[in-house]
């Protein structure tokens, strides 16, 4: 009697095979860039988030120093007024906001966007002391009665109308900048920019709101709306008076 053998199927073929990683290859550049957008967008939202908080925070601390901001406040009464008459206030961007830490919740994470290469301070007590664990500039003339004033913003903005590789106006260093805004400005390529070849970021506006902005819009509707002429400190500026970290 022959004995029944079962055959066994075998494995792919060179063109089943070939078939399979093409397949394979499309699934994954369509899953890639999907996820890297969600991912992106993720983050955005969170950095608005905490421009909300600070925000909040602000208008906290003015409501308890009459209505002034820290910038507008004295040293003697947990401001840092004195620094503005200085010939560069950018080292010192992060007192800003050292100034409100218990308005933040003793929070410093809340200053650091996700998307930033920096890292966030564990505390403001002996971590916060300078700019290198801050992703976010000031707007030294923003105020409540100019709802559009630019009173933030994440730090990657730079001059021009061609988006810097780094950080735009934010130095590497820390040491941070003062800058007048009287040109076009634009987002540069890190942070919210991925995939926005002409840059985009968030901004925190005079009114406590946060907005998620292109370097066009910013231009347009928000920098060609704030507050110029006479700065808090007395003198006389030609622009915008932006403090970077």
């Amino acid at each position: 009697m022959k004995r029944l053998t079962k055959q066994v199927a075998g494995g792919f073929t060179r063109v089943e095979l070939v078939v399979a990683i093409l397949v394979v290859a499309l699934l994954a550049m369509m899953i890639v860039p999907a996820t890297q957008r969600a991912r992106q967008k993720s983050l955005r939202i969170h950095c608005l988030n905490n421009f909300m908080q600070i925000g909040t925070s602000d208008r906290l601390w003015a409501g308890g120093h009459g209505d002034r901001t820290p910038f507008q406040t004295s040293i003697t009464n947990g401001g840092l007024s004195e620094i503005l008459p200085r010939s560069n206030a950018g080292p010192y961007c992060w007192k800003y906001y050292a100034a409100m830490a218990s308005e933040l919740g003793q929070s410093p994470s809340l200053l650091l966007c996700p998307a930033d290469e920096r890292h966030a301070a564990s505390n403001f007590t002996t971590d916060f002391k300078d700019n290198t664990h801050l992703s976010y500039f000031v707007g030294v003339n923003a105020s409540d009665i100019y709802p559009q004033s630019i009173a933030g913003g994440d730090r990657n903005l730079g001059p021009g109308t061609v988006p810097d590789p780094n950080y735009g106006y934010s130095p590497a260093n820390g040491n941070g900048n003062d800058v007048i805004i009287s040109g076009p400005v634009c987002w540069s390529l890190k942070m919210h920019s991925g995939g926005n070849a002409a840059g985009a970021g968030n901004i925190l506006c005079g009114d406590g709101s946060a907005q998620a902005v292109s370097s066009a819009s910013f231009g347009q509707n928000w920098l060609r709306n704030a507050p110029t002429g006479t700065n808090v400190s007395g003198t006389n500026q030609a622009g915008t008076r932006l403090v970077f970290p």
